[in-house]
């Protein structure tokens, strides 16, 4: 059977799985080779810097534990395995429409739902695996690990303050392979393919 011929959900599928595990597998190097806090410069411009994020991408929290259930991360991974749920659809539908559709949406959408899978299978999973986590299912913490500490910020708007980390670089958030597959997405389905979504 020529590659032609295997249907468009199954190439999908490969890409999502493939992508997954690439994501694991870092996270599962770092994890394994690093404490967490520990931070390598591998260029002036790039570090491993091994964390546990408990929220969004990028550090970002919603709500706190207070020392009992973290309705916070509960809504988070819930909120996850929604999202999970309607890309699947969504890359369904767009699929039985390939004369209308464009490969680069598809392509886009497939790196948005490898980086969602990623971080949701963290939350389900790592806080009953890992060692440095204690916590149960859907309350893991995500493992980070890429640090892009580009140039410093002085005198950083307000308004653009997410972008400088605490340390005062900008781009100075901590994140993962999961977190760049969603974040690369969005940006080129923004710039290259926002005449599909009018």
């Amino acid at each position: 059977m020529g590659l032609n011929k295997i249907p468009a959900g199954y190439k999908v599928a490969f890409w999502v799985m493939l992508l997954v595990v690439i994501d694991q597998i870092v996270k599962m190097l770092i994890h394994f080779n690093l404490e967490v806090g520990d931070k390598i410069e591998v260029f002036s411009w790039f570090n491993l810097y091994y964390i546990e994020n408990n929220g969004f991408a990028f550090g970002m929290q919603l709500g706190s534990a207070d020392g009992g259930v973290d309705w916070g991360k509960l809504a988070l991974s819930i909120f996850r395995i929604v999202m999970i749920g309607a890309l699947i659809y969504g890359i369904g539908y767009l699929l039985k429409r390939p004369e209308t559709t464009p490969k680069g949406v598809v392509v886009g959408a497939v790196l948005i739902l490898a980086g969602a899978i990623g971080n949701m299978i963290d939350s389900m999973f790592y806080g009953m695996l890992l060692d440095t986590q204690n916590a149960g299912f859907l309350m893991g913490k995500v493992v980070d690990m890429i640090h892009l500490p580009l140039f410093k910020w002085e005198n950083c708007p307000d308004f653009l303050s997410f972008l400088v980390g605490g340390d005062g670089y900008f781009f100075g958030a901590v994140f993962n392979v999961a977190d760049a597959y969603i974040s690369v997405a969005v940006v080129y389905l923004l710039l290259f393919q926002y005449k599909f979504f009018k």
